[in-house]
């Protein structure tokens, strides 16, 4: 059952307590599985891959095979219904819109004493792009990884997907067609994780990796930082919902659905100053799980992970969502814009009773790859700068390295590095 709690209860402080430090992921000891994976894709490249794909995802293939062909992504773009289509080229449009109001620009400024300082930043040469596969895949997610990637000018994108059994959903090569995704492998699993590292003599190796999956692809991407670098480690998806007596209840147990039928730990919160508001919404929430076609994530995300927490104030409200630090917070209030103001912790804000979070999801134009597990508190969203460097640049004349040198030469005796406090003076002996 969901947990419901009242901040006016004498044990609502531990019990809280109990709610954020929950463990929604099953915990699976796969470390040393993977660590044999990646060993085995670096000493035998595409002969590797192709053996654990078949013995993973029942599927026969050759080096020629490996890769999808331009003539495949055009029939799978083809194939899928004209409505589909034209929603993810909508998708694209408005993804591609937002994320090129995320460019930085180059700096340059000459202080005082004639230093030149800036800063350029540059995009990261090759990306690899991991999409969970089989039939049940979200091509959003194709969208929401490879889009910002091309605004921030990524050259080269590789995306690896899983095709069990040869099945993939058409929509997820479509999207990557539209994303301007060519480059495109069968092969998922910790094995395409090490390709897309180290390199097959068939996948050229990338500087980056990019997208979720699961426990496998996790602790891979976790065993190739450094080599590579990763964007996060996606846990289970979340919501919180800061309510008060002016929000739909029905509307409000729509969006804590919408998050539980993810499955899989997702979790829904509803924090509410309005007991009534809790009490109509627990049971809107029981009479749509009745009409959903497939209700089965949807109540069993809701029964293990759910919780509704009655509050005395929307400041209270603010401290939870604060704490909780959510990848997903809506605030279905009238007048939402003083509390948005004051929560500092979170992936992404759905502001006002008529944005649910599903809208951010697919054609809200923000990125839906977010921090989850509480992780909202250091972290943010994907976006331009994951795929971007920033390289300083800093320049002194003969002056100013003057006026700087007799400091500099100080702190590196200071630090017993004599070679560097002479790499400064050698300069000003002999100019």
């Amino acid at each position: 059952m969901p947990v419901f709690l009242n901040s006016a209860d004498p044990g609502f402080a531990r019990a809280f307590e109990d709610l954020l430090g929950s463990k929604r992921e099953t915990s699976v000891e796969v470390g040393d599985t993977v660590a044999g994976i990646i060993a085995d894709v670096r000493a035998r490249g595409d002969a590797a891959l192709i053996e654990l794909t078949e013995k993973f995802d029942h599927l026969t293939l050759t080096p020629e095979t490996l890769r999808f062909s331009q003539d495949e992504i055009e029939d799978a773009y083809a194939a899928i219904p004209e409505k589909v289509r034209a929603a993810l080229e909508l998708a694209h449009r408005r993804i591609t819109a937002h994320h090129e109001k995320q460019r930085p620009a180059d700096t340059s400024y000459t202080d005082e004493i004639g230093v030149t300082l800036g800063a350029r930043w540059t995009a990261i040469e090759a990306v690899g792009l991991y999409v969970p596969g089989g039939l049940a895949s979200y091509p959003s997610s194709v969208l929401m990884n490879a889009v910002p990637a091309r605004v921030a000018g990524v050259e080269r994108l590789a995306m690896v997907v899983p095709t069990p059994r040869g099945e993939v959903n058409p929509a997820i090569l479509a999207a990557a067609k539209i994303a301007g995704v060519t480059e495109i492998y069968r092969v998922g699993g910790a094995q395409a994780v090490a390709a897309l590292a180290y390199g097959t003599e068939t996948i050229e190796p990338v500087y980056k990796i990019v997208g979720p999956g699961n426990a496998y692809v996790a602790t891979a991407k976790r065993q190739v930082f450094g080599t590579v670098g990763i964007d996060m480690i996606a846990g289970p998806s979340e919501v919180l919902i800061i309510a008060d007596e002016t929000a739909n209840p029905a509307w409000v147990a729509a969006d804590l659905l919408a998050q539980a039928e993810h499955g899989a730990g997702a979790q829904s919160v509803l924090v509410t100053t309005s007991q009534d508001l809790a009490d109509a919404a627990t049971r809107e929430v029981e009479r749509q799980l009745a009409i959903l076609r497939a209700p089965e994530n949807a109540r069993a995300g809701w029964e293990e992970f759910g919780a509704v927490i009655v509050v005395a104030s929307l400041d209270e409200a603010v401290d939870i969502a604060n704490r909780f630090a959510s990848e997903h917070v809506e605030l279905a209030l009238d007048a939402p814009q003083e509390v948005l103001e004051k929560i500092r912790n979170a992936g992404a804000i759905f502001v006002g009773h008529h944005t649910p979070e599903a809208i951010g999801d697919y054609l809200g134009g923000s990125n839906h790859v977010l921090p989850t597990a509480h992780s909202a508190r250091f972290a943010s969203g994907l976006g331009v700068l994951d795929f971007v460097k920033r390289t300083s640049i800093l320049q002194c004349s003969p002056a100013s390295l003057a006026e700087l040198a007799d400091a500099t030469v100080t702190l590196a005796e200071t630090e017993s590095l004599e070679a560097h406090g002479r790499s400064v003076s050698i300069r000003l002996n002999h100019p």
